[in-house]
This record gives C-alpha cells, structure tokens and sequence, in this order.
C-alpha cells in the first residue's frame, strides 16, 4: 500500500503498524486497564452527591486546600520566526511545542506528581495571534515510548478546538503521532476574535493525555474585540480542571468503569482553588473546562451577576447579565466581572453548584478566590462596555442564522449500551468508521450548505458535552428550558451541552478555508472517558465520492524527529516561552 500526500510517498506498511497500536490499546481500553481502580465501575448515573468525602488517597495533612496558594497565569509563547509582508506586517508566525513528562509540585509533603505537559508545564503555554496571521505549530511527542498507565505506546494527536483547519491539520483522532516524531500543524486563523484552545486529541488516548496535562488556550484577537473588551492583564484566562491523587502524589485514574472520571481537587491554570489579587475594575475572564468529565455551574459567593461577552465562536450579538452559568468539557465562555463593587480587602469566591450526573467531594464547590487589592497610578482607565456593542464578520453570520424550513437535517442520537459498555452516536462507534476505512460519515453537507442538525440524549440519564469539529452554529432550540437557547448560550458555539433527555437544535453553515474542496471532521461527545470508549463519528463536507478532499491521515504524515538539540525549532527556552 503506497500512502500519499503532500510530503509524498510514505513506507508501505506504516497505517497497518499504527492501526495495531490503537487496536491494541483499545482492547485494553475495553477491559478497563486501569489499575484496580476501575473494578469500582457503576452501570447507572449516579446523580449529585455533595460532601462526598475524598476520591484522592493523599494523607490529610499533604491534601491540597482551598484558597491556600497563589494564582498563576500561563506564560505566553513567542514565535521562533515570524514571516513579514512588503509592508512589515506579520503573515506568518511558527511556534515549536514539545509534548513531555516533567514533575509538577500540585500536593504538599514535597511529593512530585508526575505530568505530561506542552513545554513542561500545565496547562502549557498560551498562545496570543491576531486575526489573519497564519500559523505553523510544530508539536513534538518526546514522552516516554511506553505509558505507565496501561503499558501502551505513548501517541499524540493535537487538536486546535475551535479552529476552521484543513483535515489533516485538525488534529484527526486516528492520526497519530508516536514517540520520536513530530507534526507540524497549520492553522489559517481566518476566523474572527475567540478563545481557542489545543489538547490532545489521540484516538483512545485523549482522556488520559488531556487528564495528564495535554491542554492549553490560544488566544485569537481582531481589531473589534480588542477596541470593545479588556486586554493585557484585565484579560485573563481561566483553564479548569480536576483530578484525583494517589498516596505517593501520583495523579490516580478512576473511571468508574469507562463512565467518567471525578477528581476531588479542582484547578485553576493548574494550581489547586488558588487566590487571585484583582484590582477594583472590571476583568475579562476567560473561562475554559478542560475537565475530562466534570460539568459546573458557576456563580459568585456575593450573588452579584457576571456578564457573558463571548462564547465558543467570539463575541455575542448582546451581552448577557447571568448569576449563574453551566459549562462542561470544552466549553469556553469570556465573562466580565466587576470588581469596583466591593472595597479594597474584600473576597470574593467563585464557586460550583453543580449540575445533575456529576459526582461532588467536599471541596468540589469550591473553584478559586479574588482578593480585592488597591488599584495602581499607571494602570489603564477603568473599561465599560461600549454602548454602540455589536459584532462581525462570521460570529454574525453565525448568529444571523434563520430556519428557512428548508434546511436539510441530520438527526443524531447519543446513547451507551449497557451490555457492551459502549457509547455510540446513532448507533455508530469510531471502530466503525475505522473499519469502514475513513468512509463511514453520519452526514455529507455541501460546502456553505445551512443544515438544521438535531442531537437527542438518550443515554439513560448521563450529559453529553457535543463538539462539532470546524464550524461554529447556532443553538435555535431546546426540548427544555421553555424550547429557548439558555442566556449564557446565545453566541457562536462549536460545543453543546446535551442534559439528561434533552433534545437540541443547531444552525450551522459549512464553510472551509478556501484551501480545500472540503473534508472529513469529527462530532464526538467532550466527556473524554466517552469520546475514547467511543463515542466518535464523522461528516463529510464537500463531494460524497472523497475523491478531492485531503486525507486527514495521509496528507500530512509526522515525521521523525532527527532536528538537532541545538536548533531553534528544537528548543522551548529560549525562544519558546
């Protein structure tokens, strides 16, 4: 078998090796290989339980506690070259990344507490481009060749979530990267203002490499958004997470039999319920769950509301005052919170009420604290949203999205076996499409077709955090909540959160860049336990014969990784972070 692409031809037999290595993890995926923590599993939701005690086995005295270490913001990647037009405008910018194991300090006692990170560190670096500059990101996988979770070879796949990028740059579940190799990903960033974020994407992978620190935010500005909400250090980004940690400090792993994962321990940008200083002004926080499970519903200690700006797919048409919001995996909402309401000295906590079919510990409520300190003589004039609010460019088009009745739609229904213990998507597992060789597709929308897609739980009671793969869409309607879009929910989204029996409408149009004919990408559920046991499927977009979209396998090969130590696309420090 001779395997094509752009980089030319490939070893024959290469696709047959690294199928091997996915069926061999599956299968121990499918045994529950995860220690003896998963003889613990349960068949049936098991709903709310608040003061749960502790998932984690860590002594009391070295147990991380709320409010007791600093806030930490992720340092900003800078670009090992940048590629300038005639007129010295950036065009071009490429970042190297290198996914590896580092020791990370999270509990007390000095025990270390081994991670896998981008660049050494969770979440890894940010990155901050502007609208229009293109991107290559060279993603390294230098972790160690066999995991000690499962004994499996160690494979990467890095997905830019939010991102219109050609297949085989968009971080495809099967293609994979194995230790020892890289794969330089490009990203047109075409798209307007939004928060985006990469994480591992590796097929039956993905709860794990994410859960072990593969995730991070890219920051995509316009002119728009940077004229009418706040930037530089009133601009901040908020990565949640949570986990559970074994005796020796070792982050443990329960399932609970390939259902979910609930850690008792809540982070912000890694750090365990830190302590923020803010100043008496108003903030933008980006807020992204990068939880492998957990959904929260988030709100401040004083009642006082938060003002939703931002959604998946950018700025909304109206922003919305809520007191409380829900969020699940992948999700990112940009919320304003004004702090000039409380004096000089006072806190303010943010906290999780949680929602149904989670499964809550003693501190599980609890998500981070602000400290209200003086403001500075130089700091920028307080910011107020601008009376004339409006966006543009494709966030709008999004939103200005009617039903025609026109619409051709595709119906998709979310459900596990209880026999197999298999998620599916109309009945359809990523091993299906696997087998069918790529072709197997749940739906072939034209490229800019409008089509009305309608996602229906009928899972017996779990949620399911939906991602749609390269679009943003509209959410026009829900079985619940009065048949109404919630209020946080009313901007450009590329996630839905699916409650226990609810049935959701979207709008979406299907457009690519306009390097491509079109292409396969991904709908999998954002509940990474989920979405590795196996919850995945794909569309297609474009000609339904696959004869000239690029393959998201074939197209865009890694390759080995024989850069000297010395070269600037080796190194992360300098000029990485």
């Amino acid at each position: 078998m001779t395997l094509r692409g752009h980089r030319g031809a490939r070893r024959e037999g290469w696709l047959s090796a690294m199928e091997r290595l996915v069926v061999d993890r599956r299968e121990v995926l499918k045994l529950g290989g995860l220690g003896a923590l998963a003889a613990a599993g349960l068949v049936v939701p098991i709903g709310v339980r608040a003061g749960a005690g502790s998932a984690s086995t860590l002594a009391s005295a070295i147990m991380p506690r709320p409010y007791r270490r600093d806030f930490l913001r992720p340092p900003v990647l800078q670009p090992y070259e940048v590629v300038k037009d005639a007129q010295g405008r950036p065009v071009l910018e490429r970042y190297s990344l290198t996914a590896r194991q580092f020791e990370a300090g999270i509990v007390g006692g000095g025990l270390p507490t081994t991670m896998w990170g981008y660049n050494g560190m969770v979440p890894g670096p940010t990155i901050s481009v502007h609208q229009n500059v293109r991107v290559e990101m060279r993603v390294r996988n230098d972790l160690p060749a066999v995991d000690t979770t499962f004994g499996q070879p160690s494979l990467t796949s890095t997905h830019l979530h939010g991102s219109a990028s050609l297949p085989q740059f968009d971080g495809y579940a099967s293609d994979v990267t194995q230790t020892g190799f890289y794969k330089t990903y490009e990203y047109p960033d075409f798209q307007g203002a939004r928060t985006l974020w990469y994480h591992d994407h590796a097929v039956h992978h993905t709860a794990v490499n994410a859960y072990s620190g593969l995730a991070a935010q890219y920051h995509l500005h316009d002119d728009l958004e940077e004229r009418m909400l706040p930037q530089g250090q009133f601009d901040v980004p908020l990565t949640i997470s949570d986990a559970m940690f074994a005796a020796d400090g070792s982050l443990a792993y329960d399932d609970k039999g390939v259902k979910s994962l609930w850690g008792d321990v809540i982070l912000v940008n890694g750090v365990p319920w830190p302590v923020m200083k803010v100043k008496p002004r108003i903030y933008r926080f980006r807020i992204l769950v990068a939880s492998i499970s957990r959904s929260y519903r988030l709100r401040l200690s004083t009642g006082h509301t938060m003002t939703v700006v931002a959604t998946d797919g950018g700025m909304v048409p109206v922003p919305q005052p809520v007191t409380q919001f829900r969020a699940s995996s992948g999700e990112r909402y940009e919320v304003l919170v004004d702090f000039s309401k409380y004096p000089v000295g006072a806190t303010v906590d943010l906290l999780n009420a949680s929602n149904p079919n989670n499964v809550n510990y003693d501190h599980t409520n609890k998500v981070m604290r602000f400290q209200v300190v003086a403001p500075s003589s130089d700091d920028p004039p307080p910011y107020a949203i601008p009376a004339d609010w409006r966006i543009e460019g494709e966030g709008k088009a999004t939103m200005d999205l009617q039903r025609t009745g026109k619409e051709r739609v595709t119906r998709l229904r979310l459900k596990h076996d209880d026999v197999t213990n298999v998620w599916s998507i109309n009945g359809v597992t990523w091993d299906d499409v696997v087998a069918s060789g790529y072709t197997k597709i749940a739906a072939n929308p034209r490229i800019d077709e409008v089509q009305l897609w309608e996602l229906e739980n009928s899972s017996g009671g779990w949620f399911h955090p939906v991602h749609i793969h390269l679009v943003d869409f509209k959410i026009v309607g829900r079985n619940t909540n009065g048949g109404q879009p919630h209020p946080w929910e009313r901007g450009p989204k590329d996630v839905v959160y699916l409650g226990e029996g609810e049935t959701v409408r979207l709008l979406a149009k299907f457009h690519v860049s306009d390097d491509t004919t079109g292409g396969r990408y991904m709908i999998h559920c954002h509940n990474l336990v989920h979405e590795d046991h196996d919850m995945m499927t794909q569309f297609l977009v474009g000609d339904p014969d696959f004869t000239n979209d690029p393959h998201p396998i074939y197209a865009a090969p890694p390759v080995k990784d024989d850069l000297p130590e010395d070269s600037p696309t080796y190194l992360e420090y300098p000029p990485g972070v």
